[in-house]
C-alpha cells in the first residue's frame, strides 16, 4: 500500500517512536507492561559478559544484563545510572559517587560500594587494556560507606567521567569473582548483573533469551517481559525476518546499508541513526607505513585525494553516516573543524605521485599494493571494489585479498598487510579513543593499536599535553594542533563517520534515548 508524504507524516505523528517515558506520558501514551521483544544479534557473541568481551554483539546484549555508574546523553553529558549523583573536588582529584538505593544483583545479593571498588580497581584493571590506562591514574578507591564510593586520582584527568558507561566499566558482583580467574569464573558463562533483564537461556546458533528481573531497582520497570535475540547469520534472512515481523528490531550491522532504503519505505518501520554519539565510530583505510611507498607522505596524500568520500557515504552507505574530515569525529569532544584532510582531487593526486617519482609504466600503473578486505558484510566488499577503481584512475594497482574475520584480526594485529579497512570507537574524547591509533608508544602487535607504525614526536607530545591538562581550553588547544598535523601527515585515509541503522516497528517505544543507543538497558522500552 502506497502512502503519501503527508500520510507517512501523519502515521509517524500517530505513533511516536523516540521519546522518554515522561514524554510519552505527556502525549497521553501510557507505557504498557508486558510483551516479548524479538530482535537479532549478529554475529553471535562468544560470551555475554561485557567485562570479559568487548565485541559489539556482547555489548548490545550485555547492556541489558549489566549497568555502569553513569550513562550519557547524545551531547555526552553524564547522567545517573547506578550512581544517583556525584561530586568532583575543586582540584579535580576526588570523585565521589553516591549509589542508588535498593540495587540488587540477579542472584539477590545487594550491590554495594564494595562491588563498585572491586569492579573498577581490580576486575576492569585486569581485563581491559584501555580502561587500565585510565584507572591506573586512580591513587585510591575506597568504599566510604555501603552507598558511597570515592576515587582519588594521582593527577587531574579531565575525561574521567566518560569512563563509567556499561560498555566500558560495568559493575560486577565481587562475591562471584573475587579469588577466581576472572575470565574462567562460572559467572562469565551465566552472567549476573544489576540490569533490568536477567540471563535465562542460550541455545547457541539459535537464540539468547533474557527475562525481566523482578527485583530491579527502578519501581515498576522494566516494562517488557523478555527480550529474545535471534541468531540469523544470513543478511537477506535478517531482512526478511524484519519485513515479516518475526523480529521487530534490528541494529548495528544487522541490515546491509543498501537494504535500508527499502526499510525506510515500510510504513510500519522507523529507521534511526542516532545513538552512536558516545562511540563516534570512524572508518579509515589503514596504511602500513613499513610498506613502500606508503612511508612517503606525498603518496599518502595522493591516496586521500583519489578517494571520493561523498560517494562512499551516499552511494555505498546510503547516507548512513557522513564523510570524514579528519581523525576526530564531529560528534567527539574537541573535534577541530579547521583541520580538514585532502579533498577529492584526481589531478592533485597524480601530481603528488609524479613528485614522488612514481611515473606510470606502459600500462599506466605507477605501483601495486595489496588490500585486505574487511570481512564484515557485502558492503565492505563493495567498498574494496570502489577503492580499487578509485586508485586505478591515478595509476595505483590495488590488489584485493579476501579473508575471514579471524584471519583479518590476526594479520592486522601482526602488521601483515599493505592496506585494509578498520573502524574504531572514540568514546567521546580523543584521549580515550583516538590517541591510541597515532602515538608511537602504542605501536604494538595488538589489534586496535597503532598498527600502521606511524610516528611523529610532535604528535606524541601534543597527545600527552592534552591527556594531562586539567583545563578543557588547554586540551582543546593541544587537540586542535595535533589534528592539524595529522591531516597534513595523513597517516591513515579517513573515510566516514559511521552511524549504524536501528530499525524497529513503530509499536516499539523508547529504543534510542541516549548517546549509547541500543547498548542501553532498555528498562523503559515498551510495546504499545
Amino acid at each position: 500500500m502506497a502512502l503519501s508524504r503527508r500520510g507517512l507524516m501523519a502515521a509517524a505523528a500517530a505513533t511516536p517512536f523516540l521519546m522518554r517515558v515522561e514524554d510519552a506520558l505527556a502525549q497521553g501514551i501510557q507505557p504498557k507492561r508486558g510483551g516479548t521483544l524479538n530482535t537479532i544479534v549478529n554475529p553471535e557473541p562468544p560470551v555475554l559478559h561485557v567485562g570479559v568481551n568487548n565485541q559489539a554483539p556482547t555489548l548490545i546484549v550485555g547492556g541489558k544484563i549489566f549497568q555502569g555508574l553513569l550513562r550519557y546523553s547524545a551531547k555526552l553529558e553524564p547522567m545517573p545510572e547506578l550512581a544517583k549523583r556525584w561530586e568532583v573536588s575543586p582540584d579535580g582529584l576526588e570523585y565521589t559517587f553516591h549509589l542508588q538505593e535498593n540495587v540488587r544483583f540477579h542472584d539477590g545479593k545487594p550491590m554495594t560500594a564494595e562491588d563498585v571498588v572491586f569492579s573498577i580497581m581490580k576486575f576492569h584493571m585486569e581485563l581491559s587494556p584501555r580502561a587500565r590506562g585510565v584507572f591506573a591514574r586512580i591513587k585510591e578507591g575506597v568504599a566510604v560507606d555501603p552507598q558511597t564510593v570515592k576515587f582519588t586520582l594521582s593527577a587531574p584527568f579531565e575525561p574521567f567521567l566518560l569512563m563509567f558507561d556499561v560498555t566500558v566499566s560495568a559493575i560486577v558482583p565481587k562475591h562471584l569473582f573475587e579469588g577466581q580467574d576472572y575470565r574462567q569464573a562460572p559467572a562469565v558463562q551465566k552472567p549476573v548483573g544489576t540490569g533490568p533483564f536477567r540471563f535465562a537461556e542460550w541455545q547457541r546458533g539459535n537464540f539468547i533469551r533474557l527475562e525481566r528481573f523482578d527485583g530491579y531497582w527502578k519501581p515498576n520497570q522494566p516494562y517488557l517481559d523478555a527480550i529474545i535475540y535471534r541468531v540469523i547469520p544470513d543478511s537477506q534472512s535478517r531482512r526478511l525476518a524484519l519485513e515479516t515481523g518475526q523480529v521487530i528490531l534490528t541494529q548495528s550491522n544487522d541490515i546491509e546499508p543498501f537494504d535500508v532504503p527499502q526499510m525506510r519505505a515500510q510504513p510500519n518501520l522507523e529507521v534511526q541513526t542516532a545513538g552512536w554519539e558516545y562511540f563516534g565510530p570512524l572508518m579509515w583505510v589503514e596504511l602500513n607505513h613499513r610498506v613502500k611507498p606508503l612511508d612517503d607522505v606525498r603518496v599518502r596524500r595522493a591516496l586521500a585525494h583519489a578517494v571520493n568520500r561523498d560517494f562512499i557515504a551516499q552511494r555505498l552507505w546510503f547516507g548512513i553516516g557522513k564523510p570524514a574530515t579528519g581523525p576526530v569525529a564531529s560528534t567527539t569532544r574537541f573535534h577541530e573543524p579547521g583541520a580538514k584532510m585532502p579533498a577529492y582531487d584526481v589531478e592533485a593526486a597524480k601530481k603528488l605521485l609524479d613528485e614522488a617519482g612514481l611515473k606510470p609504466n606502459g600500462q599506466g600503473v605507477r605501483f601495486a599494493i595489496k588490500h585486505m578486505s574487511l570481512p564484515y558484510g557485502e558492503v565492505f566488499t563493495r567498498l574494496a571494489e570502489f577503492l580499487r577503481q578509485s586508485l586505478r584512475q591515478v595509476g595505483v594497482d590495488l590488489q584485493l585479498e579476501s579473508v575471514d574475520v579471524g584471519t583479518w584480526a590476526q594479520r592486522t594485529a601482526n602488521w601483515d598487510f599493505d592496506t585494509t579497512i578498520n573502524y574504531l570507537y572514540q568514546y567521546g574524547d580523543p584521549t580515550l579513543g583516538v590517541e591510541r591509533s597515532y602515538v608511537s608508544t602504542n605501536i604494538k602487535k595488538i589489534l586496535f593499536s597503532n598498527v600502521s607504525g606511524y610516528a611523529n614526536p610532535k604528535v606524541d607530545e601534543l597527545f600527552t599535553e592534552a591527556r594531562d591538562a586539567a583545563d578543557p581550553k588547554q586540551r582543546q588547544a593541544s587537540f586542535s594542533a595535533v589534528q592539524k598535523i595529522l591531516v597534513e601527515d595523513v597517516p591513515l585515509v579517513w573515510l566516514m563517520e559511521m552511524a549504524f541503522p536501528t530499525i524497529h516497528d513503530r509499536k516499539l517505544h523508547n529504543v534510542i534515548t541516549s548517546g549509547a543507543g541500543v547498548h542501553a538497558s532498555f528498562d523503559d522500552v515498551f510495546l504499545a
